[in-house]
């Protein structure tokens, strides 16, 4: 009885989640339609962020899921190439925070979403289309040398898509090619949010999650293996004790 009690105490807080982040969704997209596009790209993304910054209170205060930020002194001050591990949605409204301003690499399908994907497209996204790999990179190399020298980082998932917690893929060599050609240092992180927030799951559980950044990862004088090596290791070592 008391599991069943739980089940539906769970439910019932993840829809009144769901609900609220798409009515404000709505309302914030509705009120910074008109003035987002005279905004230039880092308030762009303040103004945005706000959503963000409500979604992570939200998520707090309905469904008891916190965080912790370790390493956040970290972050440098120029522009850099964020990777992380990527298990939910929930850490993508984080980096927005985090880092500024920022293009995120994702799926060109998600642009089409419509209100969040209008507004990501005016962040500036690198959107690749996955069934192109080898344009796909190039776009990526192009594109991302590009943000770094207008002074923006840029944020890439080396999974490529959401992993369960616990599962364990190949990371893509995207992001160390990206920081070797920029020669923008890469700031790994990791963290455990599946726990909380699994992927394509409409329940959220209470609890912590813990966000880790690591030391910048120089890229001058580095191979491109050396730097996938370097970052893979220190994301999955990580991500796997935040996991234990």
């Amino acid at each position: 009885m008391t599991n069943k009690y739980l089940r539906v105490s769970l439910v019932a807080r993840s829809l009144v989640f769901h609900v609220g982040c798409n009515i404000v969704l709505f309302i914030h997209c509705c009120a910074t339609v008109l003035i987002v596009p005279l905004l230039d790209i880092k308030q762009r993304q303040y103004v945005f962020t706000r959503y963000n910054v409500f979604v992570l209170w939200w998520c707090k205060v309905i469904c008891g899921v916190y965080y912790e930020i370790e390493g956040k002194e970290n972050v440098p001050e120029g522009p850099c190439i964020i990777l992380s591990n990527h298990q939910s949605s929930w850490e993508t409204f984080l980096f927005q925070t985090l880092f500024s301003p920022l293009s995120t690499v994702l799926k060109k399908e998600l642009l089409k979403i419509p209100l969040f994907g209008w507004g990501m497209k005016l962040l500036e996204p690198i959107a690749l289309d996955r069934t192109q790999p080898i344009q796909a990179f190039k776009q990526l190399i192009a594109q991302g040398h590009d943000r770094v020298s207008h002074n923006r980082s840029v944020l890439i998932f080396p999974e490529g898509t959401r992993v369960v917690a616990g599962t364990q893929v190949k990371f893509n060599r995207g992001g160390a090619a990206l920081a070797h050609h920029s020669q923008a240092p890469i700031v790994p992180v990791a963290h455990n949010a599946g726990l909380c927030m699994p992927p394509n799951s409409f329940i959220l559980k209470p609890g912590k999650i813990t966000v880790k950044i690591g030391k910048p990862i120089c890229s001058k004088g580095k191979s491109k293996k050396e730097l996938y090596d370097a970052s893979t290791h220190w994301i999955e070592s990580n991500r796997d004790a935040l996991m234990a």
